[in-house]
Order: structure tokens, then C-alpha cells, then sequence
């Protein structure tokens, strides 16, 4: 194939201290026409400068200092802004990670990609609405004619991203820039995309810069694949080659890094330390400070490039004359530690929910009247016994988070019970609530959002404490007077256990890295000894490798202190990692539940197929079988009748539309709500 893009030597350098920040130093890549290249990497790597680079988007402290980027022969770099212009949308699209802070909320979906379209298409106003329509029909956008004249914050996140994949097609660019296109969607909504940039790449023979740190999504897209590290590329491989024998130490502890079924009862293998700063000059090796395989000549001498084949090649000491290459290859797999459990303990059941229900009224006109209600949560029943761990899993939107807000009672549920330890916490008074507040915590998505920026650590510690009551905390000292030593050193010893030095205790959250951050929160929920901690999607927006040391710090707190967890997520890996029991949700309701085992390795329900058919997995499963659904998740305040999955199944049969189906049965812990499996459906 011919190549269409070539970065030769790109030096990118972000001017934002008294330092320089080489962003990107010293990258070469080249893209051939109709092939799907992705870079792979870290936060902080490097990946989106370099895309920006390319689209000559820099933010205005950035500047490139060195290189070329060339399209078809033509340096991008060397061109006037006016030329540029016509580049961007035209020759090269881009898809940018958050869609809505991409897409401008004052202006119709119709008179955004009309922009595009005005920009490098010489249309008529009919022929330019018709194309208009027909971008949004191919992206998938139901009702494209009515809703191309909605705003944005109308359409859904998976709707957003598709809008914002028909304003990268609308040029017909030759080169699609993806941006972790699919890092905020859930798995149904992220197979769509893909599957859909993969139509419309085979329809075009567009070729696609996906850039993600999603093994999954590289394993399923990629025909080539490039390795990040703090600015530069470390390999560059065919995709069969990289994820059959990773070769640089980075990659190969990546892949150790990912949580799955099989490592269950293992430690995931975590890098210590974090991205280097960028800003510093490097005499050697650039992962020599978190490499399992350092050796001497690592921190003296700049590795180079080593061929392995004809397409592989690695950038790495390891590889060169006079090392063992098998070195390298004995650190692919997970390291064989084993997880401490106590199966002695007892499974008292620590937390009941039955036929739970969160009902918020809709208002409409003048008077705000109270016109319908949205059913976020619409009779939910489950239980979670001490030392265990329940996994709830669907997409966004489903009630999820209210379920745990409401067993929290920061949101008053409409009905149902909620009883932990025996007793009943709905209906209770502030004054009687507070008593056993420390009994149960959360920590939710974002840990930066979540810290207050203004305290330090150590007093985002003590407020809980102190305001329950809990441990040897003395009320807050002025801001120059000391704690007791006993408040001290238990703020020491939270800390120690998350893994954090004591000394971190005078710092500001800003002050910290993301899997850091989320440590403090776990800390901050530790500090007034819980027995159930309610879990947000607390990786989701984390980097594999800081994923797995938060990981590791759940399961080793459970086994050391006998939490039990309600673990909210949409990652299936980390729910057959963590988990003991799991609940699919769709649309407020609970559709099956069955322990790990029986719900991952035989599911029942056609929602929860789909939702597991949808899983990237970077092994090649020849049994695996996508099951597509159609459509979004309908709106809570409008529920459809009998089945509330009926409109996207492929199996509805005509008493899916008249009522819900009861609970089905396959044994004492594996139920779904289905007429699949009902006596209903043989009457």
C-alpha cells in the first residue's frame, strides 16, 4: 500500500514553566492509505500532542520545534495557516475524546457540520441539508432528518461521538485522527463506533490514527501498532506480532497489568512510579526507573532501535549483541503471587435491598407541575454478605449510581427497604442516621473532583473523623496548631495502607498523580473503618497500570479487613477479576444475577449476551459471537411497555410488549427476569 502520512524526527515542546516540556521528542511514524495504525500508551505519553501536532492545533504554549509531517509528500509544517485551513476536515479529520466539549452547545447538529461542509464543499443549501442527512444516517443517528435541527445536550454521549464522527466524515478526509474515541462510552455504545468506523474505513479505504491506551480496542482495530513512552516511540509492530510476543519491558508489563478471570486469586503485576517528567533531559533509557529488566547500561546509554523481524522493531538494550534476548520474554505473563483469602468467614449478610425504587418527578409549565416521573430505579432487590463483593454492570443510564446514592441515603429513595446490618435506613431522621454513617462510605469516579482542591490531605482525612466521631481525631486546629500524636499516627497508618508515605499528609490533591489521587479517596473512605465501601467507577478513568495498583489495594483491604464492596463499573475485565457476585441492570431494573461464574460463563438474558458479545478481547475467541443492538437506551421517564428490552432484542416475542416477565431460575444464586425461560411463555 502506498504510504500516505509520514512524521519524520517531530519535536513538539510545551512552554508552560521555567522548563521546557518536550511533549514529543523525536517521533517517526508513516501511515499507508487505508490502514487502521494505533498508538498505544500511558496518559502523559505524548499521544494526543502528537495528533494535535499533526492538525497543527497546538494549544498556545506549544511549538514544534523540529521535523517534518508530510502528506503525500507535502510538509504540513511548511504550509501557510490559510492552507492549512483546508487540510484540516478536508485531507485530515479528527474525532477528539470528550464530544461535548468538542461540539458547540449553541448551535444546531445541522449548522455545525454545515461549517464543514460550507468550509470545503462548494454546495447548494438543498444538496447541503440532503448531505447533511445522509452523514447522520450513515453514522447511525435514528430520525436523522428531525434530529439533525436538535442541539447537542439532546442527544446521549454515544450520540455525541457518532455526531461528532459524521463532522470528521463530512470532508471525505483520506486520514481519520481517533482520539480515544471510545473511552467514554459503555461497551454496547463503544462496539457500535468501532464497528462503525470499520464500515465506513472499508467503504472509503480512509486510513485511521486511532489513538487509545485500550488493549481490547487495539487487538479488534489495529493493523499496526506503536508503543508511547514520555514522548518517544519505544515499538512499532503488526498486530499479530504484538500481542503474540510483546518485546520492549513497557509493553510486556502493560499486558500484565490487565485484570481477567484468570488472575483471580494473583496480584496484578503494577510499574512502580510514574511517567518521568518531560521537561527533564534523559541520559539513558526513559523507562529504566519502572523496568523490571534494568540493567547498568539502561541509565548510561540511550537505547536504539533493534530490528527483530521485518516488521518489528523495538527500542531497547536488551536486544542488542551480547544480552540474552530471552531476557525479555520471561515477564510477559502475571507474576505468581497469590492473593491471601480467609475462607473461614462467616457470610453474614451485611447489607439488604428489596424492591427498591427512585422516582424524580418531572415538572412542566408555569406552575412546575408535576406532569411524570423518571424511573431511574424501579424495584431493585439484592444483598451483599461481609468480605464479598457485587458487581453492577450496564450501561449509562441505567441507575447505577443511584442505587448506591440511595443505600447511601444521599438520595431519598421513593420505596423499598434498605436495611444494613438488620437495620432499616430508609426514613431515618439526619440525627438518627449519623450513628452509623461510618458504616458504610464511597468513592466515586472522579477522585479529583471529589477532594477538596483548598485542604490538605491531612485535614481532607480528619474532616470525616472528625465529623462521626470516629477514631482518636480532636476536633480541627487553627491553622498553626498540631493534632495529638494519636491523630497523628492514625492519619499515618491510613496512608501507609494505601501505599502512600506519611509525609504525603501536607500536600494538595493537585499535587498528586490520578491512581494517587483515587488512593487518598480510598483513604478518606478507610479513615472511619466502614464495613461496606460503595465503588463508582473508580478505575474507569484510569491507565491500566494504575488500574491494577488500585486494584490490588481492594482486594488485599477485603481480605485484610473484611469489607464487602458494591462495585458499580461497565468493565467486565475488572468485574471477573474482583468480583464474587454480579447484577446486570437495564434500565432500572436488575435483568439477571448469578455469581461470577455462572453469569460471565453462561449468560441467560439477551441484554446481558449482548453486553458480554460487546467486551474487546485481545485473545482471538473463534467461539465468540457479536450480538449488535439496535437502537439507544430508552429514557427512563418513558419506559416502554411490558419488557423495557423488548425494542432492541432480537428474540421479543408478543408477550414481551404486554407485561414484565417474573424471576426465572437456573439455580439457588442464577436468575433473570426473561419469557424466554418463563412457564409464562408456553401458556
Amino acid at each position: 500500500m502506498k504510504t500516505l502520512l509520514e512524521i519524520d524526527d517531530l519535536a513538539t515542546i510545551l512552554h508552560t514553566g521555567s522548563l521546557p516540556v518536550r511533549a514529543v521528542d523525536g517521533l517517526s511514524l508513516n501511515i499507508l492509505q487505508g490502514e487502521t495504525f494505533a498508538l498505544l500508551g500511558e496518559s502523559g505519553c505524548g499521544k494526543s500532542m502528537t495528533a494535535l501536532s499533526v492538525m497543527r492545533l497546538l494549544p498556545d504554549v506549544g511549538e514544534i520545534a523540529a521535523g517534518q509531517i508530510r502528506m503525500h509528500g507535502v510538509d504540513l509544517l511548511q504550509l501557510p495557516e490559510a492552507a492549512m485551513r483546508k487540510v484540516r476536515g478536508k485531507q485530515i479529520g479528527m474525532i477528539f475524546q470528550e464530544p461535548m466539549l468538542s461540539l458547540n452547545p449553541v448551535l444546531t447538529i445541522a449548522e455545525q457540520i454545515g461549517e464543514v461542509l460550507e468550509q470545503h464543499l462548494n454546495l447548494a443549501p438543498a444538496a447541503m441539508q440532503a448531505r447533511i442527512q445522509e452523514l447522520l444516517e450513515q453514522v447511525g443517528i435514528p430520525d436523522a432528518q428531525r434530529r439533525m435541527h436538535e442541539y447537542p445536550f439532546q442527544f446521549s454521549g454515544g450520540m455525541k461521538q457518532r455526531v461528532m464522527i459524521a463532522m470528521a466524515l463530512a470532508g471525505e478526509p483520506e486520514l481519520l485522527i481517533a482520539d480515544e474515541p471510545t473511552t467514554a462510552l459503555d461497551v454496547t455504545i463503544q462496539a457500535q463506533v468501532l464497528d462503525l468506523m470499520r464500515h465506513i474505513q472499508q467503504h472509503t479505504s480512509m486510513a485511521i490514527l486511532l489513538i487509545t491506551h485500550d488493549l481490547g480496542v487495539v487487538a479488534e482495530m489495529a493493523q499496526r501498532v506503536a508503543v508511547m513512552y514520555a514522548g518517544e516511540i519505544v515499538e512499532l509492530a503488526p498486530r499479530s506480532a504484538f500481542f503474540q510476543q510483546p518485546a520492549h519491558p513497557y509493553s510486556q508489563q502493560l499486558f500484565a497489568s490487565l485484570p481477567g478471570k484468570h488472575k483471580r486469586d494473583q496480584a496484578l503485576t503494577v510499574m512502580n512510579g510514574v511517567v518521568p517528567s518531560l521537561s527533564q533531559q534523559f541520559s539513558g533509557c526513559r523507562f529504566a526507573d519502572r523496568c523490571n529488566q534494568v540493567m547498568a547500561i539502561c541509565r548510561e546509554a540511550v537505547p536504539q532501535w533493534h530490528q527483530l523481524d521485518d516488521a518489528h522493531q523495538v527500542r531497547c538494550h536488551l536486544y542488542q549483541s551480547g544480552v540474552n534476548h530471552a531476557l525479555s520474554v520471561t515477564s510477559v505473563s502475571s507474576p505468581e503471587v497469590t492473593l491471601h483469602t480467609e475462607t473461614n468467614r462467616t457470610e453474614q449478610v451485611l447489607l439488604q435491598v428489596a424492591d427498591l425504587k427512585v422516582h424524580f418527578p418531572v415538572h412542566k409549565g408555569l406552575f412546575k407541575r408535576v406532569v411524570g416521573h423518571i424511573k431511574a430505579v424501579d424495584g431493585v432487590s439484592f444483598q451483599i454478605a461481609a468480605g464479598k463483593t457485587l458487581a453492577l454492570v450496564g450501561e449509562s443510564g441505567c441507575g447505577k449510581t443511584t442505587i448506591g446514592k440511595s443505600i447511601l441515603q444521599l438520595i431519598q429513595p421513593t420505596a423499598g427497604s434498605v436495611r444494613f446490618k438488620g437495620q432499616e435506613l430508609t426514613g431515618l431522621k439526619r440525627s438518627q442516621l449519623k450513628p452509623v454513617r461510618s458504616q458504610f462510605q464511597i468513592i466515586f469516579q472522579d477522585p479529583y473532583s471529589s477532594l477538596n482542591p483548598r485542604m490538605r490531605i491531612k485535614e481532607i482525612l480528619q474532616e470525616g473523623m472528625s465529623a462521626l466521631k470516629v477514631g482518636a481525631v480532636s476536633p480541627p486546629a487553627n491553622a498553626g496548631g498540631l493534632q495529638d500524636n494519636s491523630s497523628e499516627l492514625e492519619i499515618d497508618s491510613l496512608l501507609q495502607r494505601v501505599g502512600l508515605p506519611a509525609e504525603v499528609k501536607w500536600r494538595y490533591p493537585h499535587e498528586f498523580s490520578g491512581g494517587q489521587r483515587q488512593r487518598i479517596a480510598i483513604a478518606r473512605a478507610l479513615a472511619v473503618n466502614p464495613k461496606l465501601l460503595i465503588c463508582d467507577e473508580p478505575t474507569s478513568a484510569l491507565d491500566v497500570s494504575v488500574q491494577a495498583q488500585i486494584l490490588n489495594l481492594l482486594k488485599t483491604l477485603q481480605n485484610n479487613l473484611g469489607l464487602a464492596f458494591l462495585f458499580i463499573t461497565h468493565n467486565i475485565a475488572v468485574v471477573e477479576y474482583l468480583a464474587d457476585e454480579v447484577a446486570v441492570m437495564y434500565l432500572g431494573r436488575i435483568v439477571e444475577r448469578g455469581l461470577i461464574d455462572e453469569v460471565m460463563g453462561s449468560p441467560r438474558h439477551p441484554y446481558t449476551q449482548a453486553l458480554l458479545s460487546s467486551v474487546p478481547r485481545i485473545a482471538a475467541d473463534t467461539d465468540r459471537q457479536f450480538v449488535p443492538l439496535k437502537g439507544d437506551l430508552p429514557s427512563p421517564a418513558a419506559p416502554p411497555a411490558g419488557c423495557h428490552f423488548h425494542p432492541r432484542c432480537a428474540q421479543a416475542m408478543a408477550v414481551c410488549r404486554e407485561r414484565y416477565p417474573s424471576a426465572s431460575s437456573f439455580s439457588a444464586t442464577h436468575s433473570t427476569h426473561c419469557f424466554l425461560y418463563s412457564p409464562e411463555q408456553i401458556s
